[in-house]
């Protein structure tokens, strides 16, 4: 079975389903240090990441926004010394939809390939 991180995002259309409790429950299997939570009124993924120093923060947020470029989705990021925080929803279903835990599982991979750097 193909990895979560090993695929791509699909263009989320207005009205396209939000992923169930238990299809998110099962997802969340797979990417096990994020969480569902309520921020701003929407469900979303988040994640913080701990880093020593601002530049790693930094260079972490730049990977992930290239990320997003590349599969057309996007998260809020709140990068601060030492540490940043990663939101997952898509906008357009103002909720969760598999992209997000897509991006969620890519985001664990660029974190697990900065920390051998």
């Amino acid at each position: 079975m193909e990895n979560l991180y090993q695929k791509h995002c699909e263009a989320c259309q207005l009205g396209a389903p939000v992923v169930t409790d238990d299809e998110a429950n099962n997802l969340l299997l797979s990417i096990p240090a994020w969480k569902k939570e309520f921020h701003d009124g929407v469900e979303k993924l988040s994640r913080e990441f701990y880093f020593i120093e601002f530049k790693d923060s930094f260079a972490f947020t730049y990977k992930i926004a290239n990320l997003s470029e590349r599969e057309q989705h996007h998260p809020a990021i709140l990068t601060e010394w030492g540490k940043v925080k990663v939101y997952w929803w898509s906008h357009k279903i103002n909720g969760l939809h598999l992209n997000d835990f897509i991006m969620a599982a890519k985001t664990d991979m660029i974190a697990k390939l900065s920390a051998k750097n």
